[in-house]
């Protein structure tokens, strides 16, 4: 037993925790960690978890909260990327505030019942949105931070070299309180001078970045070298992040650890977007349609930080979503063929991994660290993977922030045992 002061606020009994076989008690004090170990003896209250799994929560590194659920405005159906892009575009001028904020908390709301504690929104910065976006955006931050922490990342959609207007938003976004730079080469007119803008503002700034990049089929060119050679040159190693990246999935396996190789050393973080990626890309082909799948997992095998993230919800980019992590944890293992001997690096990617793409120095089940933990209705995290089970409570900064009780089955009563 381990005897702990009276002045713990709260004990999860039998839980069971990453690293850790057997049952543990964890004590919470001050919305922090205060101790792990097989039994705390101390007078305080306590939930029974029964051995249940219990994993830090999740960290979703690449969410659209200000154009998410969007379908009952389209009108139509959209087909490729470019078609998705055009479609938000010619909604996006009618954005506003309350509207943004609306359906960014749906979002939210939905993220946090489903186990994320962190997440990282990309917001549009352009003459056609303005700041408005922002605002919206910056408000649900406040509103929400009770139950997760949310990071901004403003960014130009449609261009930036291209679009006049659109590098001076950007900039009073940065003094306004976005956390981090964003970009989109491959929709500005002139890749190069976009990636190298960037970098200059973030380091004008000191914010990381995370960019939208090589989002296509076609593997004999990539900006991810530029990329790459910017943050050694810049100094800005562990700072960035690149998003998609869908060309990796048409590479062969000797290409792919050259470029794994090139990516670690430069500290370059890799981000997947399953249920995008697999909706946008292939729809030229007739038949055996290419995934576009981006393999984060070999990635991780050459010391690439990587994540597994839900980008678009209910949008012209991707018509899907719930906000839950695990799900799309479960998605990229089926699309990407992994069997139960990768199950912990898949929720690595949606955990750990992409709170250090997000350089959170604060995550995790360890004694000091706040307590933004997640309960699933499973006996281990492996389990929990396999069939996608459900979060029955969570908790931010040792605060309940949602609770979903286990579903009960009401069995009819047999009227005897010979009707079996």
């Amino acid at each position: 037993m381990h005897a702990m002061p009276s002045s713990l606020d709260l004990i999860f009994r039998q839980a069971i925790i990453p690293s850790h076989d057997q049952p543990v008690d964890i004590g919470i004090a001050a919305g922090r960690i205060s101790a792990i170990a097989p039994r705390i003896v101390a007078d305080a209250p306590e939930i029974v978890l029964d051995g249940r799994a219990v994993l830090p929560g999740f960290v979703d590194s690449h969410v659209h909260l200000d154009k998410a659920c969007l379908l009952g405005r389209c009108g139509h159906s959209h087909g490729g990327l470019a078609d998705a892009i055009a479609a938000v575009a010619a909604m996006k001028r009618d954005f506003t505030v309350d509207d943004v904020y609306e359906r960014g908390a749906r979002v939210i709301e939905k993220a946090i019942a489903k186990g994320t504690t962190r997440m990282r929104t990309h917001v549009e910065v352009d003459p056609r949105a303005g700041l408005r976006s922002l605002k919206a955006i910056k408000a649900l931050k406040a509103a929400y931070a009770w139950g997760l922490e949310l990071s901004i990342c403003v960014f130009p959609q449609e261009g930036l070299t291209n679009d006049p207007g659109t590098d001076e938003l950007l900039v009073a976004a940065l003094r306004d309180g976005a956390d981090l730079l964003g970009g989109c080469p491959y929709t500005d007119s002139d890749p190069l001078a976009q990636i190298d803008r960037l970098f200059a503002l973030a380091g004008q700034f000191d914010v990381d970045l995370d960019i939208h990049l090589d989002f296509d089929l076609d593997p004999s060119w990539m900006h991810l070298d530029e990329i790459c050679r910017q943050a050694e040159r810049r100094g800005y190693q562990g700072r960035v992040a690149i998003g998609h990246v869908t060309k990796l999935s048409m590479v062969e396996p000797a290409t792919l650890a050259q470029i794994g190789q090139r990516l670690a050393e430069a500290g370059v973080a890799v981000t997947v977007l399953p249920a995008t990626d697999l909706y946008l890309m292939g729809r030229e082909a007739s038949h055996a349609v290419p995934r576009g799948l981006a393999p984060a997992h070999r990635l991780v095998e050459q010391g690439v930080v990587c994540s597994v993230a839900s980008n678009n919800i209910l949008n012209p980019f991707t018509p899907f979503g719930d906000g839950s992590l695990l799900r799309m944890a479960n998605f990229y293992a089926n699309v990407a063929q992994i069997g139960p001997d990768g199950f912990q690096r898949c929720l690595d990617l949606v955990t750990t991994l992409p709170a250090r793409l997000m350089n959170l120095d604060d995550y995790g089940i360890a004694i000091g660290n706040p307590a933004d933990l997640i309960v699933l209705d499973a006996p281990t995290g492996h389990d929990a993977l396999a069939e996608i089970a459900e979060p029955i409570m969570g908790f931010r900064s040792g605060r309940q922030s949602f609770a979903r009780p286990a579903a009960a089955l009401f069995a009819p009563a047999l009227r005897s045992r010979h009707a079996l």
